[in-house]
């Protein structure tokens, strides 16, 4: 194991070796930043190939302690000589693809339920059982009494409602006993996709007003990468039960909805060209609802695309230019999404300022005056 001296020696030698090459190649790297990449990729590859290898070396029966407080025979002489670890195994940032891809097709149904396809259905069997609308043995009909049938094989809507809440932290419905609310969730995904479009919104303005605008070195992968890495984080906990089956449960119900929907005789009744439009019309005609389809349909689509993008190694890509070709995958998704959740008052569109203002050190006031329980040295 490396001792105190040698692990000083280590990073000083590293350091100098850096300020070395930025000395003898400044020129270049000016010219040619993505060498600059390379260069500071392969120290560092350098560096955990020194870290890995001092960490695979056995380690003392007493690690070390008996050096260090100066017992026994190897006693240290000076601190030196004492044996110091590199560090702990890091955090592991992975995540089960199919849990993150689970989570994306629940948010994916959760926003066609808030659209109201799965009302419109329901609003449906209603006035076929009642026989006030004109369907007998259609198709649609036909649909209406099979969808209907079914029903009390599924996840119920509570069931559904239950989920949305402990996963995204949407709605109302309490969540299972033993388990949270994911209050995290919504404020961390704007947050990463605000920083997504910060990130693209930047690119596209160096575009214009700087020469050589393609070289991948402005804005700050570190930003968009951190944000990810929270929202990835914040849904690797929340993603376990029995999420992954009730999500291919419920798209089989959302496809067999629209398929119903879509059939001739429920398009004539409601003289609609379309499965959309049968869900607009009966959302007008017997709920009396403003119309939000057309945005949050497409939070649903960005929405998902993003959440599966997380669910790849894609957060973990230490090189620029490999960083943005991956993250230009979701980059149009991410405005998308803010732009229709803008409409929907869902989220906000952040500002491009990059340093806030600095307020100062509030003054301390005496404990008497700030009142009981106040905190003190606030900013």
């Amino acid at each position: 194991m490396a001792t105190e001296q040698e692990y000083q020696a280590l990073y000083d030698r590293v350091a100098g070796l850096r300020e070395q090459l930025a000395k003898q190649l400044g020129t270049d790297l000016i010219a040619n930043p993505q060498l600059a990449d390379a260069l500071v990729r392969q120290v560092d590859d350098l560096l955990a190939g020194v870290v890995a290898a001092d960490a695979a070396k056995p380690v003392p029966p007493d690690r070390g302690l008996a050096a260090l407080i100066g017992v026994g025979p190897e006693a240290a002489q000076e601190l030196g000589q004492t044996r110091i670890p590199t560090g702990v195994v890091p955090y592991d940032e992975s995540v089960t693809s199919e849990r993150m891809i689970a989570v994306g097709d629940l948010y994916y149904i959760y926003q066609h339920e808030r659209l109201g396809v799965f009302r419109v259905v329901r609003k449906l069997q209603e006035l076929f059982r009642a026989g006030t609308v004109r369907l007998s043995g259609g198709p649609g009909a036909y649909g209406l009494y099979q969808f209907d049938r079914r029903d009390v094989l599924r996840y119920t809507r509570r069931d559904r409602a239950a989920a949305y809440a402990r996963v995204l932290g949407y709605g109302a419905a309490a969540v299972p006993r033993g388990s949270r609310r994911n209050v995290e969730f919504h404020r961390q995904y704007s947050h990463f996709v605000n920083q997504v479009a910060l990130f693209w919104r930047d690119k596209r303005i160096s575009d214009v007003i700087r020469e050589r605008s393609y070289d991948p070195s402005f804005g700050s992968i570190a930003v968009v990468r951190r944000a990810g890495l929270d929202l990835r984080n914040n849904l690797k906990f929340a993603s376990f039960g029995h999420l992954n089956v009730l999500r291919v449960e419920v798209m089989q119900v959302l496809d067999e909805a629209f398929r119903v929907l879509e059939s001739d005789d429920i398009r004539r009744l409601f003289g609609a060209d379309n499965a959309w439009d049968v869900v607009e019309e009966v959302l007008i005609r017997y709920f009396h609802e403003r119309l939000v389809t057309s945005p949050r349909q497409r939070m649903a689509v960005a929405g998902r695309e993003v959440l599966r993008w997380l669910a790849q190694p894609h957060l973990l890509q230490t090189s620029r230019v490999q960083f943005e070709m991956l993250l230009l995958e979701i980059a149009e998704y991410a405005e998308e999404w803010l732009t229709s959740a803008e409409a929907l008052g869902a989220a906000e569109r952040r500002s491009g300022a990059r340093v806030l203002p600095f307020q100062g050190r509030a003054p301390l006031r005496p404990m008497a005056e700030s009142g009981r329980g106040a905190t003190r040295g606030v900013i």
